[in-house]
């Protein structure tokens, strides 16, 4: 814990060294007089803490989310207050360790500053100019910055002193690992359509409407966009490009290595400490009383561990001409390589491979037009955009440019024609009617701008024009239902003693089960209704084929003595703990605040978070 509580302040200088300085923006915005947001007690709250603490969340933030997240998105996420809720807490925990008498003396101190490699000297040793520079640079005094290592190990004095009496929890870690490490013994059957004694009629037409009304999710037409756009992409101008058949020659050569591939081999190496060592191994090979795969095994290896893929006889070095000459299957050596002595398997030959220039080049003359393309969209989009600000519409783009027009119904599960390109589909679910158009980038270079026209909303289907769908789920419907009956049947008869077997069924034991094993093609809360189980009970349970037959054959109490429970216990008791302690303390910050006169100046606040936006 007391490492945990110096982070921040490491964070402080450390973290701004590395990351290229999260107190960038600085105090300048401020004039030379305010340094505080507020006070808590007879403790300041400074400007820098508040910043360095707003821009190590927003980091932590945009790890979390992967992406980069603006500080108006964070705010509007309550970042902002949170961060301030935080430093007042600290500040407050400050004030109350300074009315305690409560603090730590120059020499910890001066350890923590000599210990932190920000101001440390190539050979490693404390560099006061490294130390002086560092702060100076994210405008901190030295006498700022050790006040507040100072504050920080001084309030891991006191939250130490809040949780440090706090006792382990035997009982409650008991609890927990006896209800844990209970196990079942079960035996299963599935239960299908081949069980069913008499067919499942058809429906009636008051079946079916029942079914439809009950269900109008299932026959709902999805939203419907009408969309207008305006389209180019690299493949729409590659038949208009010019590629010369120079072009295609140099490109041809530039990739010649991918055109003509040297006789190559699929090898795997093993190598020994000793040339010995691979000379005895080869001799138990050829003898027969090992294979290859066994010498592998029993040095501790897999066979990816020896597996070089297809090599050229360049690759192998001495080894290359040996083992070149060798068949499919051999397995050569002892030769040197250049990680030792070693043996090598040849698993397959492969050939040289030539493609001359006559094939190769209508694929090349594709790709050189599809990239000469993209270039010429991209500037020709800077034309289309200034066409588009004077008031072009998407009609009058196709006139005036090589942009396509065309329509499409488009919904969620729209992937056809442009709405096969993620940008079109997100352009498309977001556009508004009226909305001025706006040219879009594709992935492929290609662009397109595009128009909501209408939207038609979702509505449930006339049950004459789904008739197909609906007698196909309600007989889907009905079977499963008609089958979980059977199986609960089946389940009336099975006694503790009985073979499922003879039932017609396929009974699967699992033995040793936990309240979170998996067992395949089961309900989702199985694991739940197993453990609520007796001895030798019997259920059936609905599951997404149909129905499964569960008998609870023997509960195992856990045996608290054992090993693995003994350290589960104790990861449970030292969890506990460590929760007790963290509730402690976060209610003896709450309460310390509450009784702390904290004073904010909103508009100090106000300006710091303005510099960010």
């Amino acid at each position: 814990m007391a490492e945990k509580k110096r982070t921040p302040i490491a964070v402080w200088i450390v973290m701004i060294l590395i990351v290229g300085g999260l107190l960038g923006f600085g105090t300048g915005g401020f004039n030379g007089s305010v340094q505080t947001i507020g006070t808590a007690g007879s403790k300041d709250i400074s400007i820098a803490s508040y910043q360095s603490a707003l821009n190590e969340q927003l980091r932590s933030l945009e790890a979390q989310v992967g992406t980069r997240v603006t500080f108006q998105q964070a705010q509007s996420m309550g970042l902002d207050r949170s961060v301030l809720a935080q430093v007042v807490t600290q500040r407050t925990l400050d004030n109350e360790a300074a009315q305690l008498g409560l603090s730590v003396g120059d020499a910890r101190v001066r350890a923590e500053v000599l210990r932190n490699p920000a101001f440390q000297s190539l050979s490693g040793s404390f560099d006061r100019d490294a130390y002086a520079s560092a702060l100076r640079r994210v405008g901190l005094t030295e006498a700022a910055y050790e006040t507040g290592i100072r504050d920080d190990m001084t309030r891991t004095l006191l939250q130490g002193a809040v949780v440090g009496g706090i006792p382990a929890a035997p009982a409650y870690a008991d609890t927990i690992a006896t209800f844990l490490g209970e196990t079942r013994d079960i035996v299963t059957a599935p239960v299908t359509a081949a069980q069913l004694t008499t067919p499942v009629p058809g429906p009636t037409d008051a079946d079916l409407q029942t079914f439809y009304d009950a269900n109008p999710d299932m026959f709902t037409d999805p939203e419907v966009r009408k969309i207008t756009y305006a389209l180019l992409t690299p493949a729409m101008l590659a038949d208009k490009v010019t590629v010369e058949d120079a072009q295609v020659q140099d490109l041809y050569d530039q990739r010649i290595d991918t055109f003509r591939q040297p006789e190559r081999r699929l090898v795997e190496r093993l190598v020994f400490a000793t040339a010995e060592d691979a000379t005895a191994a080869k001799a138990e090979l050829d003898a027969g009383t090992t294979t290859f795969d066994d010498l592998v095994a029993a040095r501790g290896l897999a066979m990816a561990d020896v597996d070089l893929g297809d090599v050229a006889i360049g690759d192998l070095g001495a080894a290359g001409e040996t083992v070149f000459a060798a068949a499919t299957g051999d397995t050569v050596g002892p030769l040197d390589s250049d990680l030792g002595p070693a043996l090598f398997r040849v698993n397959a030959v492969l050939a040289a491979e030539e493609t001359p220039f006559e094939e190769a080049a209508p694929e090349l003359r594709d790709e050189l037009a599809t990239t000469q393309a993209r270039r010429v969209i991209q500037t020709d989009a800077e034309t289309i955009n200034d066409l588009i600000a004077g008031g072009a519409t998407l009609e009058d783009l196709a006139d005036r440019t090589d942009l396509e027009l065309g329509t499409m119904d488009f919904t969620a599960a729209s992937t056809d024609g442009p709405a096969a390109y993620e940008a079109f589909r997100t352009a498309a679910a977001a556009a508004t009617e009226g909305a001025y158009p706006a040219l879009v980038n594709l992935d492929d270079g290609g662009i397109f701008a595009l128009r909501l026209d209408s939207v038609t909303p979702p509505a449930v289907a006339p049950l004459d024009q789904v008739r197909d769908r609906l007698e196909a789920a309600w007989r889907a419907a009905a079977e499963k239902t008609a089958i979980l009956t059977r199986a609960e049947e089946i389940a009336t008869t099975i006694t503790p003693e009985t073979d499922l077997a003879t039932l017609g069924l396929t009974p699967t034991p699992s033995a040793n089960l936990t309240r979170g094993s998996f067992v395949a093609d089961t309900p989702a809360d199985f694991m739940t209704t197993v453990f609520d189980m007796q001895p030798g009970e019997t259920r059936a349970l609905p599951t997404d084929t149909g129905a499964i037959i569960v008998r609870l054959n023997a509960v195992t109490p856990a045996d608290l003595a054992s090993e693995r429970m003994t350290a589960q216990a104790a990861d449970i008791t030292q969890q506990a703990s460590a929760g007790i302690a963290q509730d402690i303390y976060t209610a003896y910050a709450e309460a310390v605040r509450a009784r702390t006169d904290v004073v904010i100046d909103q508009s100090a606040v106000n300006a710091v978070n303005a510099q960010l936006q």
